[in-house]
């Protein structure tokens, strides 16, 4: 019988916490290099430089990758089988991790968090609490996917309710187009389709956090490989929205996302609900997995995978 104990949880998502707050995932920084080689435009391709150049610098120093440390999400799925050694109820172990993360002496973040959000605005001081979604499925472990979401991004995010037979594509693209460069591309663009309102807005959410993959879909559709609708959509999404021009910073050029993806759900036959959420350049996640064996450590990029780049010095 697996037993999660309390301080494994905090630990872990303090930790979980520090390393995104300066660590991209390397997916991410690859796919950002691939996106600096192909870039033609030149100013697109000095932004392209320096987030990539930051971003390493970031990791050398253990200093946040953006000014806005973001609002902490998570994703958790408990294990039916497991037990808890603890005197905290699962939200309560997160909040003391994101307290705990967010005042690391090492590496202070900024607290973005107000309560009271319709009246007084107030600043909680520790950037707690955390959004928390939480499902119980079959196992003994406790898996936890995290991200630290910036508000430029999440201020971005769209919904409609469309008649089933609207083009949904044009929607998404219409959308995308409207949002301007205020999300902070080159990013991941999330998609949630199906279900009801709220069932598509959380998978739109969920999706950025997904490995970038969208050029191995691209391989394997050349190669022939039957794809589904949601697969077949993302290709499709992933040309279109690179084919309006916003670019990275909003500069233009060949890449605005560097992956789309698509999480969709059975919905009723008089609906089509549709979310859109992006991921900007500071695109901060990560998963984990506890088994009773103790915290969970985080491997860091060799940094080696940042690629070299310059830019003009204007």
């Amino acid at each position: 019988m697996t037993i999660i104990k309390q301080n494994d949880v905090i630990q872990s998502i303090t930790d979980a916490l520090q390393f995104i707050s300066y660590y991209h995932p390397k997916d991410y920084i690859q796919a950002l290099g691939k996106a600096y080689e192909l870039e033609q435009s030149a100013a697109a391709k000095d932004a392209i430089a320096q987030i990539l150049y930051n971003s390493r610098l970031c990791a050398e120093g253990h200093r946040p990758i953006c000014q806005d440390t973001g609002i902490v999400v998570i994703f958790a799925e408990i294990g039916m089988q497991l037990q808890w050694d603890c005197d905290m109820n699962l939200e309560e172990m997160i909040n003391e991790g994101v307290r705990r993360a967010y005042q690391h002496p090492d590496n202070i973040l900024r607290a973005s968090i107000l309560a009271d959000p319709a009246g007084s605005r107030t600043n909680t001081k520790d950037n707690t609490p955390a959004v928390i979604h939480t499902k119980l499925v079959a196992g003994d472990k406790l898996s936890i996917k995290l991200a630290a979401k910036g508000g430029g991004s999440e201020n971005k995010a769209k919904f409609v309710a469309l008649n089933p037979g609207a083009d949904l594509v044009q929607w998404i693209v219409d959308s995308v187009s409207s949002m301007g460069a205020g999300w902070c591309p080159p990013g991941i663009m999330g998609v949630g389709i199906g279900g009801t309102p709220e069932k598509a807005m959380l998978m739109a959410k969920e999706s950025l956090l997904e490995p970038v993959d969208i050029q191995d879909l691209i391989q394997q559709s050349k190669s022939g490989k039957a794809l589904s609708t949601a697969e077949e959509l993302r290709l499709e999404l992933y040309e279109k929205i690179n084919a309006l021009g916003v670019g990275a910073q909003g500069l233009g050029g060949l890449t605005t996302v560097v992956d789309v993806k698509v999480l969709d759900y059975p919905t009723h036959a008089a609906s089509l609900p549709v979310a859109v959420i992006p991921n900007c350049a500071a695109t901060r996640h990560t998963h984990f997995s506890l088994d009773g064996s103790g915290s969970a450590v985080f491997t860091p990029p060799d940094l080696a995978d940042w690629p070299d780049v310059t830019w003009r010095s204007e």
